[in-house]
């Protein structure tokens, strides 16, 4: 099967054909090649490869990563060469392959041998999975002791832990999360993300010490509010 010609800025997510397999590559900086990988996954049987390149792993959102999920579709097959080229995280990762399971949407990673059309492959991603949350309990062990040191030694244990500001700070600047929905999320009130984010710059105007701006008019209308006796002089 021809594989289309890539077509370089374009955002519209290409046409593939049903029961095909799409590439995914990345590498983290500039001067690292993606060669290897593409063979690779052309090797693999892929009908077209996507390719971030100076893009790290630590986040979930990439140019070429979104626009191969945004061409993906149910019956297609997403391809790496090794998990981390998709993601470093193994939270992010289990979350992207949920979604891939649910729009029926298989996987397959050639160096671990993960490969959900399989029932080897779908209890590897089962294995993945529960580590995915043990590491989920674990930080929220930590947080718990963290907060009750603090108030075993008399002090105001802090609302987020540092872990906690980082993800709020990711989802605020990154997924454009609101600040309702991220203090909803940490069990916290609005109140506190404010305040977690407003060093950074990112619970928006009004939320970082600033009034917000006001017209002339509504500056008239208040001063006129204050001084209800003074007004135009209106000659007898």
């Amino acid at each position: 099967m021809d594989r289309p010609e890539r077509l370089d800025g374009v955002e519209e997510p290409r046409m593939v054909p049903d029961g095909v397999s799409l590439g995914y590559a990345r590498v983290s900086t500039k001067d690292q090649g993606l060669e290897s990988q593409r063979q690779q996954l052309i090797a693999a049987g892929c009908y077209d490869v996507y390719a971030d390149q100076g893009k790290s792993g630590a986040t979930m959102t990439r140019p070429e990563l979104d626009a191969c999920l945004r061409a993906l579709q149910p019956g297609n097959t997403l391809v790496v060469t090794t998990l981390d080229r998709l993601g470093r995280t193994v939270r992010g990762l289990v979350e992207l392959l949920d979604t891939l399971k649910d729009r029926k949407i298989d996987f397959r990673s050639l160096g671990e041998g993960i490969d959900t059309t399989t029932t080897q492959g779908r209890k590897m991603f089962a294995l993945l999975a529960s580590v995915a949350e043990m590491e989920r309990e674990l930080i929220c062990e930590r947080t718990l002791a963290g907060r009750a040191v603090a108030a075993g030694k008399g002090g105001r244990p802090p609302s987020l832990q540092p872990h906690e500001v980082r993800e709020a700070r990711r989802l605020r600047e990154n997924e454009k999360w609101s600040l309702d929905r991220i203090a909803e999320k940490f069990k916290v009130s609005r109140s506190t993300i404010i305040r977690a984010l407003r060093q950074d710059g990112l619970a928006g105007d009004g939320y970082a010490g600033k009034k917000p701006a006001i017209s002339p008019r509504e500056s008239t209308r208040g001063q006129s509010a204050q001084n209800p006796g003074s007004g135009p002089n209106i000659p007898g």
